[in-house]
């Protein structure tokens, strides 16, 4: 396996792309193209995680595709000094995680030929806000912003699939519930992570709505692959719920898995990418192997 880092802009050094490119071995599958995985670990947009990193890439490389893991641009990343600073829309970081990660799968097209890649087989794969993110690059590809930005035909930004772990794409789904909910870790979990998206823990509806990609599901969205935990308390299934429905809407297949319990920030549910017990989940390991055997059929 060759792995390299590469640093995404030439201006800025908060986003690199790690990429573990599979050996092109003279015993088997000699200058054959595999397919790919461009994995976003969650983080709240603070940071990137390195239990839905390198852990889950490994997974992947070990059958057979190439994988890459994005650092996308957050607060500490740009910012360290986050912590500090007073509220205000000067801290939100939309849209550059976007810009990060179209260049990202640009970057991937354009050394397709290098690395041995098929251009028309290449996922996303995001956790918590990196499924914010993925989901938000499966919604928004064809849209002229992110083509004008990196001066290309907006079809080279499309990603082929997603997968998508507990993912949060509904901001103003996840204010209301939060304000519903009396317990003081939903409180705290809403205002985090509004505050690390928006600078601000009160930030106007429109602006949710915008940057919410539940949103803007269309018939564009690649097929796409969601897992969550109904007792979620950080990020809440009805997340994952809202937009497997926006999909049925606009007929792009999909395939949901809402397993009964588990905290948030699984990762692979199993020892590998545990922080703490409750990150050891045997009955949530298996969206993993699911995850592969969906992907296989459109791969």
């Amino acid at each position: 396996m060759h792995v390299e880092t590469i640093q995404l802009w030439d201006e800025s050094n908060s986003a690199h792309l790690t990429a573990y490119i599979l050996d092109n071995s003279q015993e088997f599958k000699m200058n054959q193209n595999r397919p790919a995985v461009i994995i976003c670990p969650g983080g709240g947009y603070l940071w990137t995680s390195d239990r839905e990193a390198e852990p889950v890439a490994m997974r992947f490389a070990a059958q057979g595709y190439h994988v890459f893991v994005l650092r996308y641009t957050t607060h500490y990343s740009s910012r360290p000094d986050f912590q500090n600073l007073p509220p205000g829309n000067e801290l939100s970081m939309q849209p550059q995680p976007l810009f990060d990660l179209a260049k990202a799968i640009l970057t991937v097209r354009k050394q397709a030929s290098e690395w041995f890649i098929h251009t028309d087989k290449i996922a996303v794969c995001g956790f918590s806000a990196g499924g914010h993110l993925a989901a938000s690059l499966g919604a928004h590809w064809q849209d002229e912003f992110l083509a004008e930005r990196l001066r290309v035909d907006k079809n080279l930004l499309k990603p082929n699939a997603l997968i998508l772990g507990y993912p949060l794409v509904d901001y103003v789904l996840m204010k209301e519930e939060a304000e519903a909910d009396p317990s003081e870790m939903a409180r705290g979990g809403m205002a985090y992570a509004i505050k690390a998206a928006f600078g601000t823990t009160d930030p106007a509806p429109e602006e949710m709505k915008k940057h919410s990609p539940v949103n803007f599901v269309s018939s564009n969205m690649p097929p796409t692959y969601i897992w969550h935990t109904a007792d979620d308390q950080l990020v809440y299934a009805a997340n994952a719920l809202q937009l497997a429905s926006a999909l049925a809407k606009h007929k792009v297949p999909y395939e949901l898995h809402v397993f009964e319990n588990g905290v948030h920030g699984l990762s692979l549910s199993d020892e590998t990418t545990s922080a703490e017990p409750a990150h050891v989940n045997p009955d949530c390991q298996i969206w993993v192997d699911l995850a592969m055997k969906w992907l296989s059929k459109r791969f």
